[in-house]
């Protein structure tokens, strides 16, 4: 069930109409929890019990680590829900990884290993949900956070069906509050998270399953024989669609919860108009960046050791949530380029960061296209089948290539004039929220839009694709 279903459509509206109901808010709590529960089975029903007992594994952890009295009890409460959330991701998401791995390993020792695949299906959403599993009990540990003592607060928090699936990653410090008093959208907030889910509809099924999909898949299949234009076109395509699909499915994610009367945090703000990585990371995937920033790359020693340890722990920080991403090498150097392109942009902003001539827009803008450019460069290696194609791919880019267009025509000019105006839109609103703007337009203008955007994802073209993270 995805947010660009009509089933889920029939679904959304059944859970709004039931939670705006005269109910008691503990029976509110509960519907949205069951709710939750049947979104989740949707894909898989069995998947469903991997959420209680995770539910149960943390809601105990975290009673466990609140109610120890010495530090070696709460060390090894907090050590019981690592094991469990990270051996569950371990399992679903890397077993398979780690034996292909290890049969390459033995076969350069001369060891004859031939393990059958493990055909383990990945749970939709498993890294989500055990990142905020995690952030629990680490903040009730590190006593930022009182541990919750309503089970069904807890569930509801980490089976939150509008962010379950691909985010954003919540915080308990952030969510469970709001479990506490009843919640409804008045006016204002329902008309706000419906305009969100359209414009997160609109981004998705016209944008990046309508026009920039089909392009980059042409490109990239036809990498063998692209030309440098080819490549560079492509490699745009892929990752305005990439932003498109994802930031598509948080704007929605957000507009539905908002429509139950919860607050989730922006999870994008303009990153294509970032100046320089650590800006693009303050940016793209916040709930994410934010998360690596607080619970791996400050515990590691962030920039309080020195040079040399704070580089090193840029580099671990990125390759890990390289991994993150997938199981894959490819996705390991996609973070190591990042951890590179950070590495190298910290001295450059400690001599010039301040100079008065680095806020001028004659040098922010190429600095921001620029960062776009080495971003695209990075992705190609999260769109390529193999690092052979990758490889391929990026040195076209960055080398040339003496063959001919092959890919042109109307598709290719669509494809980058929608590159284009989303790379000067997010440049010129890098700084003003989205709702801003949206009030500040007449209410004729409004409708008219919503008119539009509606009108396109009704009438877009391409096959209907799922959420491009719902792979992570």
């Amino acid at each position: 069930m995805t947010f660009n279903s009509l089933t889920f459509l029939l679904f959304f509206a059944a859970v709004v109409l039931l939670h705006r109901l005269p109910l008691p808010w503990t029976v509110k709590k509960f519907n949205l929890w069951v709710a939750s529960c049947i979104f989740y089975a949707a894909w898989n029903p069995p998947f469903v019990v991997l959420l209680w007992i995770g539910t149960l594994v943390h809601y105990g952890a975290g009673r466990g680590i609140a109610a120890a009295r010495t530090p070696a009890g709460r060390r090894a409460w907090l050590l019981c829900s690592l094991v469990v959330g990270l051996g569950l991701l371990g399992f679903f998401k890397y077993a398979q990884f780690l034996l292909d791995n290890l049969t390459v390993l033995l076969a350069a020792l001369h060891v004859a290993y031939h393990p059958g695949r493990l055909d383990i299906l990945l749970p939709v959403g498993v890294s989500f949900f055990t990142f905020q599993a995690l952030s629990y009990t680490i903040d009730v540990y590190r006593g930022k956070l009182p541990a919750c003592r309503k089970l069904l607060d807890l569930a509801l928090y980490l089976s939150f069906f509008p962010v379950l699936a691909s985010g954003p990653i919540l915080r308990a410090g952030h969510f469970l509050p709001q479990c506490a008093q009843p919640r409804q959208a008045g006016a204002r907030e329902l008309g706000w998270g419906l305009t969100l889910f359209t414009i997160g509809l609109f981004e998705k099924v016209f944008l990046a399953d309508g026009i920039l999909g089909p392009f980059a898949d042409a490109v990239f299949h036809a990498a063998p024989v692209a030309s440098w234009r080819d490549a560079w076109l492509g490699a745009f395509a892929y990752s305005a669609q990439l932003f498109f699909d994802f930031a598509g499915y948080s704007a929605s994610a957000i507009g539905v919860a908002l429509c139950l009367g919860f607050a989730v945090p922006d999870n994008f703000r303009c990153p294509y108009a970032a100046i320089g990585f650590s800006d693009f990371w303050r940016r793209w995937h916040i709930s994410l960046s934010s998360w690596l920033r607080d619970y791996l790359y400050f515990p590691l020693g962030g920039n309080r050791r020195g040079a040399g340890r704070t580089y090193l722990n840029l580099m671990l920080t990125m390759l890990l949530g390289g991994l993150w991403h997938g199981a894959a090498w490819r996705f390991v150097a996609w973070g190591g380029l990042h951890g590179l392109y950070l590495a190298a942009e910290r001295p450059v902003r400690e001599r010039f960061g301040d100079r008065p001539w680095a806020a001028r827009w004659p040098v922010r803008l190429p600095a921001a296209f620029l960062t776009f450019c080495l971003v695209c460069v990075a992705w190609v290696f999260f769109r390529a089948p193999d690092f052979e194609t990758a490889f391929a791919f990026v040195g076209k880019m960055l080398l040339g290539s003496a063959n001919p267009s092959t890919i042109g025509g109307l598709r290719a000019l669509t494809a980058a004039t929608v590159i284009a105006a989303m790379f000067v839109g997010q440049w010129l609103l890098r700084d003003t929220p989205q709702e801003v703007l949206w009030r500040r337009l007449p209410w004729w203008l409004r409708s008219t839009v919503l008119a539009v955007l509606l009108g396109a994802v009704i009438l877009a073209p391409g096959d209907e694709r799922a959420f491009l993270y719902f792979q992570f």
